[in-house]
Formats: structure tokens, C-alpha cells, sequence
């Protein structure tokens, strides 16, 4: 009987002690999630080749479609590439082109990652390589080939720091980085 009583009065107290006893539980209060996207746009800007880099997050759509050889965005086709560049508003500016491959290759030869958003594929360029091909530029080597206009490859608009558009300053109002 003895034995009993102890076995009841033990499990008792571990049962009070793992279910907190007469505590009032209190919750944690909500944290407000803030509507403002956590990935800011961004530029870059290349001080040593007067050039202010698009620098901005890729979303999965993008990705897809760059692994599907789809347009969408800031992945395509060379004359999506094209025309993104052309018709990009981005930091304030209108004035956005596709880089050539010799701007692509010195932004990516600087050891480290020049940009935040950054991807391991290629990008492509507006230089020309042969009939109906253009260059890209792989990232990781900062070495250019040709492919073929109707193939996928990542986009990142470049423009001139001193081309600026009418009655606009030159700073913009985008968060940047500098080399």
C-alpha cells in the first residue's frame, strides 16, 4: 500500500510539473510582419568605369525560366535581354542597355562578388560573336562565349554614370555599392 502511495504521489508531481502547475500560461505577443519586401533593390556602381550596375533579387520565376529556356524578366532569350534593358525603369532611370562583353568581363574579373544578387550562369552581352550568335559572360571566370540568340541566359542592365536623365540628378535614390 505503502508503495502505491509513493508511485501516485511521484507520477502526481511529475504530472504538475511537465503541465506547469497552476500557472497561468501566457502567450507570446504577435510580432507585426512588415509589408516592406526584405530584398531592397540595389545598384552598383563602378567608379573606375563611370558604370551604375543593375543589382536586384531574381525571383524563382526567373530561375524557371532561365532553366526551362524561357523569357521572363531578367532571364531570356538575347532579344528579351535586349529589350528588357531597353524598356527598364530601375534606381530613377530610363536610360538602361544591355553591357557589352568587355564591360561584363572587368565588373567580374574584381575578386569577390561585386554584386548582392548574383547568379552562376552565364549573362549575356550585346557583343556579337558569329552569325546569329552573341557572347555571354560566365561569372566565375570572367571568360566569354558564344551562344546562340535564342538560348536563356541571365540579364544585368548596365548604364553610363554620366548620362542622366532629364532634370534628374545623378545620385539616386537606390541603396549602392561601390568598388
Amino acid at each position: 500500500m505503502k508503495k502505491n502511495i509513493i508511485i501516485t504521489a511521484a507520477f502526481l508531481c511529475t504530472t504538475l510539473l511537465i503541465a506547469g502547475g497552476n500557472v497561468a500560461a501566457k502567450m507570446s505577443d504577435v510580432v507585426a510582419i512588415p509589408s516592406q519586401h526584405c530584398k531592397a533593390k540595389m545598384v552598383y556602381k563602378d567608379k573606375a568605369q563611370k558604370l551604375l550596375w543593375q543589382d536586384q533579387a531574381y525571383t524563382d520565376a526567373e530561375n524557371g525560366a532561365f532553366k526551362n529556356n524561357r523569357s521572363l524578366g531578367k532571364a531570356g532569350t538575347y532579344i528579351h535581354a535586349i529589350r528588357y534593358c531597353e524598356r527598364l525603369q530601375y534606381g530613377g532611370y530610363a536610360d538602361w542597355r544591355l553591357p557589352t562583353a568587355d564591360e561584363l568581363v572587368t565588373v567580374h574579373r574584381e575578386e569577390g562578388q561585386s554584386f548582392i544578387y548574383h547568379r552562376d550562369n552565364d549573362f549575356w552581352s550585346s557583343t556579337p560573336a558569329t552569325e546569329g550568335r552573341y557572347y555571354v559572360v560566365f561569372p566565375a571566370d570572367a571568360q566569354q562565349y558564344a551562344r546562340g540568340k535564342r538560348q536563356s541566359n541571365y540579364i544585368r542592365c548596365v548604364r553610363c554614370m554620366h548620362g542622366q536623365a532629364k532634370g534628374h540628378k545623378e545620385e539616386t535614390k537606390l541603396p549602392f555599392r561601390t568598388r
